[in-house]
C-alpha cells in the first residue's frame, strides 16, 4: 500500500489530472495492498460513474491518497479527466467541462473558502453524474467542516481504512525485494522495520535507494551497508532522532 500521506505539509492545490502513466511507482489498483482495506480496494476497482460518493478515512500511511489517485490514473488510462482537490482558496467553483471525477484529498485541512469550492463543486458533481470521491484522517462526523458540507461526504460510501500490519508489510517489502531480485535477510527487515517509519511509502522508497546504493556498490544487501548509505546521505531513521541506540 503505497500512500502519500507522509507529505501533508505540500502546499495546498487544485489542478487537473491525468497523471503520469507508465511508471512502476504509480499508484494503482494493482500495486495497493490491501491488508483490512480489501472492501475499499474493491469498491474503488469497480467505480463507475454516475455513482454514489466515497469517502475514505483513516491515518497516515492507510492508503488513502493511494486509492484516491489510483481511480484518477485509471480514467486518464481511459482518456478521462479528474479535478484533484486539496484546497487552494482561489480555486475555481465550477467543474471543467467533461470532467469526470472530483478527487478530494486532505477534507480535514479544508479552509473556510475550501468548503465554499468543495460544496459548490460537490453539487454540480452530483447534478452532472460526476463520480466524487473524497478522504480525511477523520470519519464525516468528525472533521471540523460547515455542517452541509460533512452532510454530503457521508452521503454514499464511507469505509475506514486501517495501516497494514507487521505481517503484510514484511510480505508487501519480501514480494518487491524478490521482483527486484534482492536478497532480504531477516536482519535487514528487522533493522527496516524496527529503526524506519513503518510506512510502506517509506519502505518501498527507501529499498529502492539501497537496491541503487548496492548496485553502485557492487555489494549485497546488508545491514552495514544500509548504514553506510544512511551516512553518506546524511539521513538518521526516526529511531535514532529519537535517541534510540541502534544495534
Amino acid at each position: 500500500m503505497y500512500d502519500a500521506d507522509h507529505a501533508a505539509a505540500r502546499p495546498l492545490a487544485m489542478r487537473q489530472l491525468p497523471l503520469p502513466i507508465g511508471s512502476g511507482a504509480e499508484p494503482s489498483f494493482e500495486n495497493f495492498v490491501a491488508g483490512r482495506n480489501a472492501a475499499a480496494l474493491a469498491h474503488l476497482a469497480a467505480l463507475r460513474a454516475p455513482a454514489a460518493p466515497v469517502y475514505l478515512w483513516g491515518p497516515a500511511a492507510s492508503g488513502k491518497t493511494h486509492l484516491l489517485r489510483a481511480l484518477a490514473r485509471r480514467l486518464a488510462a481511459a482518456g478521462q479527466q479528474a479535478l484533484w482537490f486539496d484546497g487552494r482558496p482561489d480555486a475555481p467553483d465550477l467543474l471543467p467541462a467533461g470532467c469526470a471525477l472530483l478527487a478530494v484529498d486532505r477534507c480535514e485541512a479544508l479552509d473556510a473558502s475550501a468548503q465554499r469550492s468543495v460544496f459548490a463543486l460537490f453539487e454540480q458533481a452530483s447534478a452532472e453524474g460526476v463520480a466524487f470521491a473524497a478522504a480525511g484522517r477523520l470519519p464525516p462526523v468528525d472533521l471540523p467542516l460547515r455542517e452541509d458540507l460533512r452532510t454530503r461526504l457521508a452521503w454514499g460510501h464511507v469505509f475506514a481504512l486501517e495501516p497494514l500490519g507487521e505481517a503484510e508489510t514484511r510480505a508487501a517489502l519480501r514480494r518487491e525485494a524478490d521482483r527486484r531480485g534482492i536478497f532480504l535477510s531477516d536482519d535487514v527487515m528487522g533493522h527496516l522495520l524496527t529503526r524506519f517509519p513503518r510506512d510502506l511509502a517509506h519502505l518501498m522508497a527507501l529499498l529502492d535507494r539501497l537496491d541503487e546504493f548496492a548496485l553502485a556498490k557492487a555489494r549485497p544487501v546488508t545491514v552495514p551497508l544500509l548504514r553506510l548509505m544512511l551516512t553518506e546521505e546524511g539521513s538518521v531513521p526516526a529511531a535514532q532522532r529519537r535517541g534510540d541506540a541502534a544495534p
